[in-house]
């Protein structure tokens, strides 16, 4: 077969068999900018500063933005490199780790309500669980088995979270400003679900690996 009839064979497979989208990429930036996102708000928790909140907000565009490619990417792709729901979900996680980060800001500037010690840790616990699931996803197209430990630590992180959490609760409500104590509770649940929705990709991590393995 001369090289004309090879280029043309190569041409109707790749119409009949197209290659698979690059998920490995495509999930390793979502990732990473959802540690952007995250070390912004941590950054918000330690000044307070409208500034960083503004930008939180932004980030949650651009999030959208990265949500939207990759599942029309998903939709539209012949084939995967591992499962087509672990996807979905990892997408989906991901994105919603970025959608609470914008809650936690909006509702405190809508409160009225400041950063204090227990935002702060839950938003230092939160970052290292998604640098850690940032580090997974980059693993996965040559060390996938790696990536079991970095899915671990973002499931330890989420239990960080929540023990802040169950503290903070203990902490706020004693007294009787019960006006405070309802809206510092809103933004500490919002922080928790971020911390949850880490957990759930953590989880959907830990799955692609086991396949993979």
């Amino acid at each position: 077969m001369d090289s004309k009839q090879t280029s043309i064979v190569h041409r109707v497979l790749e119409r009949v068999f197209p290659k698979a989208p690059d998920f490995h990429r495509l999930l390793s930036e979502q990732a990473e900018q959802v540690v952007g996102t995250v070390s912004l708000l941590v950054r918000f928790m330690e000044t307070g500063e409208a500034g960083l909140a503004k930008q939180i907000k932004k980030d949650e565009h651009t999030a959208d933005a990265i949500k939207v490619r990759n599942l029309h990417t998903l939709n539209e792709a012949f084939s995967t490199p591992f499962d087509r729901e672990d996807i979905y979900r990892a997408i989906m996680d991901l994105d919603e780790v970025i959608n609470y980060c914008k809650s936690t800001v909006n509702e405190m500037d809508l409160l009225g309500v400041n950063p204090d010690a227990f935002t702060l840790e839950m938003a230092v616990c939160l970052r290292d669980g998604v640098t850690a699931l940032a580090v997974g996803f980059g693993r996965l197209a040559k060390t996938p088995a790696e990536a079991a430990g970095d899915a671990d630590i973002a499931r330890k992180a989420e239990r960080r979270v929540e023990k802040a959490y169950r503290r903070a609760l203990a902490a706020l409500f004693q007294g009787d400003d019960y006006l405070n104590m309802f809206k510092r509770r809103e933004i500490y649940r919002h922080l928790s679900n971020a911390a949850d929705r880490m957990a759930h990709c953590a989880n959907t991590l830990h799955d692609i690996v086991v396949k993979a393995c």
